[in-house]
This record gives C-alpha cells, sequence and structure tokens, in this order.
C-alpha cells in the first residue's frame, strides 16, 4: 500500500474513542513489509489535544493528496482506496512509458461494436 503514498498523516486525539480506524491504519503503515515497500514514504503522527475529529491524509507519488474522514471510514476502506488509486497510477504510468497518450480514449465506434461473449456451460456439459 504504502508504495503508491509519499506521504501519511495521521492525526487523533488519544483519548477520543473514535480513533479506531487511526490506531488500525498507523499498525499498517508500521508493518514491516508496507515500510520495505516504499522505504522513502513519509509517517507523519499528529497527537492532537482538542476535539478535532480524527482523519488521515494521504499523498499519492504523483502530489494527489487525498482525506479521509476516520471516524467513518474504516481502515481496511481507506486501504482499499488507496491500492484502487495506486493500480490506476500504476496502468497511467506504464502507458506514458510506453509512449502512449494518457487517459486513452476509444473511439465510440469501438464502444458500439458487438461482442460475441462467451457462453456458459452447464453443469452437466462439463467433462468430469
Amino acid at each position: 500500500m504504502l508504495k503508491f503514498l509519499s506521504k501519511v498523516k495521521i492525526e487523533f486525539n488519544a483519548l477520543d474513542t473514535r480513533t479506531a480506524a487511526c490506531m488500525e491504519f498507523l499498525a499498517q503503515c508500521n508493518a514491516r513489509t508496507a515500510k520495505e515497500s516504499n522505504p522513502s514514504c513519509q509517517l507523519l503522527v499528529k497527537r492532537r489535544t482538542d476535539s478535532f475529529p480524527p482523519q488521515i491524509s494521504v499523498t499519492f507519488v504523483n502530489g494527489v493528496e487525498e482525506v479521509f474522514d476516520a471516524t467513518s471510514t474504516p481502515a481496511q476502506t481507506i486501504r482499499k482506496m488507496i491500492l484502487e488509486k495506486g493500480q490506476q497510477l500504476e496502468t497511467e504510468q506504464m502507458f506514458r512509458e510506453a509512449g502512449e497518450k494518457w487517459p486513452v480514449l476509444i473511439p465510440e465506434e469501438e464502444l458500439r461494436q458487438s461482442f460475441p461473449g462467451t457462453k456458459p456451460r452447464k453443469a452437466e456439459d462439463k467433462k468430469q
């Protein structure tokens, strides 16, 4: 997950009961495999003393920053969103390295072409 990020900032009040997502996400970021995937990723933890709601801010390697409300978003959902965005970044990078334009524009006539598809076989037709 960290391989797609350049910076992670986790803010929470330790006495706040809504910090579960922050603590879980912090544990995921501190895992050995996560750190090894991107040792240059900056991990900042800000322990607050006010009633500011817990939040997680991530900066992707392309500079885009995204802020998550950790009171209403579970850590696994945040992780999943980061991985999905990371896959998009990897795809974009592959196209750019290949000299292709990004985003890829599919001509309208190709979108309207019929697709023969595949017909699923019935269970009794399958060989056992």
